[in-house]
């Protein structure tokens, strides 16, 4: 069952049971996060992504002398390789709740993904928006790849806009993999302040200046995105004819843990290090 988080004019729905998602978000009674009736966390507004973000090619790689080989887990499709994480997919437990902030925790015991961790999600709702901070530890013995983030889900029509400026656009393959990047001097926007639907894209940003701004002009409100500097990279997923679209501020790129360079944003947690980023939100008047 949801649990309900308010603060002046802004609320927010959780369910520990469904990946730690947030469910609706409204503010002065407006929609902010985009929902759907059901109880999968495709449905929800947003998920925490832990310890990993989107895809690994095959569902495979090594690390430290290990070939880790993982089962493909997008229960909307069984096509994918393996994609955000394991905490997506599991039931959280509340550790703290109260009226404006809760904190949710999720424990991994080591399997397939051979290091144990734990996560913590904490959730504080202020009059404006909401800030999510989440942190990861590694509970193992050995070094432990890792990556965080967060996944929301905001609603679109042929009005909506997306803003930000990224120096990079990486190109995909067929399985969404990243195959080359398209780089600029400088940070640009990409949409050229055109509609975000204007371009159906599912992939990820590097370089990035400055807050991720989504606007609804029909509704004369927007919405600032402000992720901690470890949340370095964007993924932007854009589908075709869909009432939504994704804006997920993520540590690495897609794939960084089958790509040994160094500004794939791939990070390494030695036994017993824990690590945090964090996401701001805040609505705004146009």
């Amino acid at each position: 069952m949801p649990h309900r988080l308010a603060n002046g004019d802004f609320k927010l729905a959780f369910d520990e049971t469904v990946g730690g998602s947030l469910g609706a978000a409204t503010w002065r009674g407006l929609d902010i996060l985009h929902t759907r009736p059901g109880n999968s966390v495709l449905d929800a507004g947003c998920f925490p992504l832990v310890p990993f973000s989107n895809r690994i090619a095959g569902s495979r790689f090594s690390f430290g002398g290990r070939d880790v080989a993982l089962e493909p887990n997008h229960p909307g499709d069984p096509d994918s390789p393996v994609i955000h994480g394991f905490g997506w997919l599991s039931e959280w437990t509340i550790e703290q709740l109260a009226e404006t902030r809760a904190t949710l925790g999720f424990r991994y015991e080591g399997g397939a993904w051979p290091w144990p961790f734990e996560a913590r999600q904490d959730i504080a709702v202020h009059g404006n928006g909401f800030e999510l901070e989440l942190a990861l530890r590694n509970l193992g013995d050995d070094p432990m790849p890792a990556g965080l983030g967060f996944h929301p889900y905001f609603p679109r029509n042929d009005q909506t806009l997306f803003k930000s400026l990224h120096k990079g656009e990486w190109a995909t393959d067929e399985a969404m993999i990243p195959t080359r990047v398209e780089e600029h001097l400088a940070p640009v926007d990409w949409w050229e302040s055109k509609p975000v639907a204007t371009r159906n894209v599912d992939t990820v940003y590097t370089g990035r200046e400055g807050p991720l701004l989504v606007e609804w002009p029909d509704r004369g409100i927007g919405v600032r995105i402000e992720p901690s500097p470890d949340l370095a990279f964007t993924t932007l997923y854009v589908p075709e004819r869909e009432d939504y679209f994704c804006v997920e501020p993520v540590s690495h790129m897609t794939d960084a843990f089958n790509r040994h360079t160094s500004d794939t944003g791939a990070r390494v947690l030695a036994a017993g290090e824990e690590w945090s980023v964090a996401m701001r939100l805040e609505v705004y008047a146009l």
